[in-house]
């Protein structure tokens, strides 16, 4: 293979390359740094690049294989992760100017975990500033950009993250996702993106935007790709008390079971709301293939833009929580669309941060009765395809533009739902929609077997961005 067909395929068929010796992981690694020189420089995607120490562990994962000690489907595969995840010795800015000093002693859990299942760390992705924007246009770092349009934007927080798996330039990467940052840039770069069950996997050593909301997850370019790193990183971590102890099954053994008979109820608000009218015919589309494939297809009204105030008020008030401190001693440093975040937070009652707690608690609750009529609930995952950097830019401060991105999405923060984004077809300028899926609590599996079967169905996650 050449060195753009090597960082093309899948995770699961690389891993089968490298299980039969037909490929070493240094083999891989040299393709995609390579590509990471050749291209990050459009897509400014990677903000470090962990070229040496990505090779030793290559190294040591080749004897490995020489000594046939296999350990898993990751072994010798290359992943990023959003710079926010720490990495012991390597630096983890957040998208900041005051975290550029900040070298982590430890490894975050995420990390430590995807080097135990043999994959190889290739470097940390750009991201919004301390993780509060939806857009990735960072005003230290600049943008990141889209493979499918240099012009438009990835989404946010996690641009890089997707960049990055879109481009080619790593086989898969890790987000974080609050309201929606996974699979608003997921959608808008054509790729998978995952937010599992929340305390389904450890933050621990992840940098805080609400740990009400946060939860973090794998973006992949096939569906089989973010159930394999799920695999690898979900599990109790005591370090993070929000993890869940119930057992952890593999993530695969049911993704092959199609849908056939599965309740799925079509989210009519998403559809009603103002969205882009090529997506809403896309939409239509994916539908009558999922009635074809033997799901048991109706509309579902459920308010997914209900007046959701109390989640503002728990995330900004944790948001500055994180932040207070460095905010008194440079708040001057950081840019304008994080800095105003933290103002705001700082302003919030400490009776009203409580007040949305409860409010917070009776939504969730009220919302766990739609999975009596729904195994799946299924919509857009945006209203609109990708804006331009232009747009989604005020010429001053950075702060977007465009209040539409990620309401289709924040719902299933609230409940803490596993909701995974799809590619499902292209608008008539060359630019990807996603799907998003979703199910009640811990049925991720049940996410990513729907996810497959679609996929699998239709191949709009095989096309190439034109750059590429």
């Amino acid at each position: 293979m050449n060195n753009s067909e090597l960082c093309s395929i899948s995770i699961s068929e690389v891993s089968e390359l490298i299980r039969k010796k037909d490929l070493s992981p240094t083999e891989l690694l040299e393709a995609h740094l390579r590509r990471i020189e050749n291209i990050n420089g459009k897509l400014n995607a990677f903000i470090t690049v962990m070229a040496e120490q990505a090779r030793k562990s290559a190294r040591l994962i080749e004897d490995q294989i020489q000594k046939n000690n296999h350990i898993g489907p990751l072994q010798g595969v290359p992943i990023a992760l959003k710079d926010l995840f720490n990495t012991q010795g390597i630096r983890t800015a957040s998208g900041s100017v005051v975290m550029r000093d900040f070298i982590p002693t430890t490894d975050s859990a995420v990390a430590e975990r995807l080097r135990q299942a043999g994959a190889i760390i290739i470097g940390k992705l750009q991201m919004d500033e301390f993780a509060m924007g939806a857009t990735s246009v960072n005003p230290h770092d600049g943008a990141s950009r889209n493979p499918w349009n240099l012009n438009c934007i990835t989404g946010g927080s996690s641009g890089g993250s997707a960049a990055a798996v879109a481009g080619r330039l790593c086989m898969g990467s890790m987000g974080s996702d609050t309201g929606g940052s996974i699979r608003v840039p997921a959608t808008f770069c054509g790729i998978v993106g995952f937010k599992p069950t929340f305390g389904l996997v450890s933050r621990y050593g992840v940098l805080p935007v609400s740990w009400t909301l946060d939860t973090v997850g794998p973006m992949t370019r096939t569906v089989r790709d973010s159930a394999l790193i799920l695999n690898a990183v979900a599990g109790h971590d005591s370090r993070d008390r929000s993890t869940s102890t119930l057992p952890v099954k593999d993530f695969l053994v049911d993704i092959d079971k199609g849908i056939k008979g599965i309740r799925i109820g079509i989210l009519e608000e998403a559809l009603s709301a103002t969205i882009e009218p090529e997506i809403g015919e896309i939409f239509k589309k994916v539908v009558i293939k999922l009635k074809d494939m033997g799901a048991c297809v109706e509309d579902a009204s459920i308010s997914l833009l209900k007046p959701t105030k109390f989640l503002n008020i728990i995330m900004l008030t944790e948001y500055a929580t994180v932040h207070e401190e460095v905010y008194r001693s440079q708040g001057n440093q950081i840019g304008q669309q994080a800095r105003n975040a933290i103002e705001d937070g700082l302003l919030i009652r400490g009776i009203d941060y409580l007040k949305a707690n409860q409010e917070f608690k009776s939504f969730k609750e009220d919302a766990a009765s739609i999975w009596d009529s729904y195994d799946i609930l299924i919509g857009p995952t945006e209203r609109i395809t990708a804006p331009t950097i232009k747009d989604a830019s005020e010429n001053k401060g950075n702060k977007t533009q465009i209040p539409t991105l990620s309401s289709l999405v924040k719902f299933f923060n609230i409940t803490g739902s596993p909701s995974l984004t799809v590619p499902c077809g292209f608008t008539s300028n060359g630019m990807p929609v996603g799907m998003q899926i979703a199910a009640s609590e811990f049925n991720d599996s049940l996410v990513l077997r729907v996810a497959n079967a679609y996929e699998s169905a239709t191949k709009w996650h095989m096309r190439l961005p034109s750059m590429l």
